[in-house]
């Protein structure tokens, strides 16, 4: 099996965004964080989907509680 043109790969990976620019390894790497970071993202929703409803249940309960637009009783 033949090697793999790394000089043909290097050249050929870029990323532009906006005013951001990495072109080569830098480009490879950032994808590869990239891809890593989003995987553990879903591995962590996956665990915690059972108690999400529960928290954002929650969450709408807090937020309803500080918001300054309600009438608040005077004791």
């Amino acid at each position: 099996m033949a090697a793999p043109d790394f000089a043909r790969i290097l050249r050929a990976s870029q990323i532009r965004y906006r005013g951001f620019r990495a072109r080569g390894v830098p480009a490879i790497l950032i994808g590869v964080s990239g891809i890593v970071l989003t995987a553990g993202t879903v591995r962590a929703l996956a665990v915690a989907a059972p108690s999400l409803a529960e928290a954002l249940r929650e969450a709408t309960k807090l937020v309803d509680a500080m918001r300054s637009d309600r009438p608040r009783l005077n004791a």
